[in-house]
């Protein structure tokens, strides 16, 4: 799942469709959970008949053996379904978890692909409430469904038994079954609507939550931690409420069926009694009616699993809501061989309804380096974004050595473009591991040069393992976490660089040498950076100055050091964006 995948977009999958995709996915054992829960309900249906006709044969004394014959039989219906429902239970939770498995896969391979945006069409928190707990809920379809098959079984199958003792007992019933019918269409579309509105919430405690751990050093900073709590927790009365409704409306329909089944459990009875004193009936077969008319109208039964269906169909809709982001295609063609000419034909993208490049036109010849600079919300970070295809334009062509990036494989643009970060993931199991991401089968020598580029070399000797040492127990400052990023980015052989705000956090000096490594003359390797630094910008082959998501000048930084305007780029305390550039993706 972490390689990248050719044309990873798929279908846009709505929640109605996950859910039986859900089902059929599991359908073996959704087969096998039915006949279990079948034969469960078939042995609760037997046993009625064969208790009224053991009573019949007790009361009659026959003196022959039947009557024990018959009450062995209710004793091995007794076992057979506590047998049953033991067998159900287990795969009940073994369906579950393995189908719940499934859907956190595609749902994470699907976010990866479909890159950054995700992030910003959800949040971080919200997108793990829906991968931890919505999955969890959907996963538990394909049981809901075989214990709902089974629920329906019970009811229709103690209707036709009654039938078979006495169709005018069924007739009975029969009276008051739509008001059943309505009664439970009732409480399941009232639980989905619910059981949505109540996962909604769950996200928007789960996304703030998400925010307040990763600003934890702010908070704690800022001395606002009660503040920020009552932030996060502010949706709760809302989540309370939610949550009351789900019981009111599960306690209304119990009301109801409270108010109607004993009424036609009494008719039947009633008119079995009646049969009875006319002969029509025996003392058995009444008894064995009115269980069936207890089965048959005990709508608690039908309950439970419709109720973990409605969370499940809810919880569907959010999963299916992530998958319809579109994810990254790729095409089929194949980069010729270049130095990684950077070409951009008027491109625009907009982010939050507000166009952040507009119109860009830029051409960065092969094996040079290129300085972009600008202010805070400028557009440096999505135009670092889009030239190397974590993005793409709303509009606009981006080309690398002549062949647009949405043509090329998935492959060939991952070899052939490599990437910088601010702050970068430092993921992989060890030190080694975290700059050989993304680079197959490198070798230790080269992984030990890039570190040297990147100025990394000295402190990861002094970690316990060297380049082995877990990255989980290896404490990193900002600068070093970011020197292990660079690392990464020079191990990459490809033809383009893109770098973003990846020296902040170094120190002057490190930030000269690393820089010197960066920018020095490759005639095979392209670099684009984006730089805060007047010192950074002044080693590059060019500068691109973009200002409010234009291209306001290019050519050498000496050049565009005559402008005051271009200076003032620079200075710590100009006048802030419209937008804070890390968010820019």
């Amino acid at each position: 799942m972490a390689n990248v995948r050719e044309n990873a977009g798929t279908v846009p999958v709505t929640g109605a469709a996950l859910l039986r995709e859900t089902v059929r996915h599991s359908a073996v054992v959704c087969v096998v959970l039915c006949l279990v829960s079948t034969a469960t309900a078939a042995a609760s249906l037997l046993l009625p008949a064969a208790l009224g006709r053991a009573l019949d044969l007790l009361l009659a004394d026959a003196g022959d053996g039947r009557a024990a014959r018959w009450v062995l039989l209710c004793t091995a219906l007794v076992l057979l379904s506590a047998l049953l429902d033991t067998v159900e239970t287990v795969l009940d939770g073994t369906t579950n978890a393995r189908t719940t498995a499934w859907l956190r896969e595609r749902l994470t391979g699907h976010v990866l692909a479909v890159g950054p945006r995700a992030g910003l069409r959800f949040g971080p928190g919200d997108l793990v409430a829906r991968l931890v707990g919505n999955a969890a809920q959907a996963g538990s379809a394909p049981a809901a469904v075989a214990a709902l098959t089974a629920a329906v079984a019970l009811p229709a199958g103690a209707l036709v038994a009654l039938g078979l003792i006495e169709p005018r007992l069924a007739a009975v019933l029969l009276g008051g079954a739509p008001l059943l019918i309505l009664l439970l269409r009732a409480f399941a579309r009232d639980s989905t609507g619910c059981a949505a509105r109540y996962q909604e919430v769950q996200g928007r405690i789960a996304e703030a939550l998400a925010e307040a751990v990763g600003g934890a050093r702010t908070i704690a900073a800022a001395g606002t931690a009660d503040r920020d709590t009552a932030r996060v927790l502010r949706p709760l009365p809302e989540l309370s409420r939610q949550g009351h409704d789900m019981w009111r409306i599960q306690g209304r329909a119990a009301a109801q069926a409270v108010a109607i089944a004993p009424l036609l459990q009494l008719g039947v009875v009633a008119a079995g009694g009646i049969l009875l004193t006319r002969n029509e009936l025996t003392v058995g077969e009444v008894v064995a009616a009115s269980r069936y008319a207890a089965l048959a109208t005990g709508v608690g039964v039908l309950v439970a699993p419709l109720s973990g269906l409605a969370r499940a169909r809810a919880s569907a809709a959010r999963l299916g809501e992530v998958l319809a982001e579109p994810a990254l295609r790729y095409g089929d063609r194949r980069l010729p061989p270049g130095a990684g000419r950077l070409e951009l034909r008027g491109v625009t993208a907009r982010r939050g309804g507000r166009t952040v490049l507009d119109g860009v036109d830029l051409v960065v010849p092969g094996g040079t380096s290129v300085a972009v600079v600008g202010r805070s919300g400028a557009g440096k970070s999505l135009l670092a974004a889009v030239a190397g295809r974590l993005t793409d334009p709303d509009d606009g062509t981006v080309l690398l050595d002549g062949v647009p990036l949405t043509e090329v494989t998935g492959t060939d643009l991952r070899r052939a473009v490599g990437h910088a970060f601010e702050r970068p993931a430092l993921l992989g199991e060890t030190v080694a591991d975290t700059i050989a991401l993304g680079s197959a089968g490198l070798t230790r020598d080269r992984t030990r040069q890039a570190a040297r580029a990147a100025r990394a070399d000295a402190f990861i000797a002094r970690l316990p393992q060297g380049y082995d040492t877990r990255c989980a127990d290896a404490p990193l400052s900002g600068g070093e976490a970011q020197r292990l990023g660079l690392a990464r980015a020079f191990a990459h052989e490809g033809r383009l660089l893109v770098v973003d705000d990846a020296l902040s956090s170094l120190d002057t000096v490190t930030e000269r040498q690393v820089t010197d490594a960066l920018l020095a003359s490759t005639p095979d390797r392209t670099r684009l950076v984006v730089a805060h630094r007047a010192a950074t910008a002044a080693r590059a082959d060019s500068v691109v100055w973009l200002d409010d998501g234009r291209i306001r000048a290019t050519g050498s930084h000496a050049r565009l050091w005559e402008s005051a305007e271009y200076r003032r780029v620079f200075e710590p305390d100009g006048p802030p964006g419209t937008s804070d550039e890390g968010g820019a993706l």
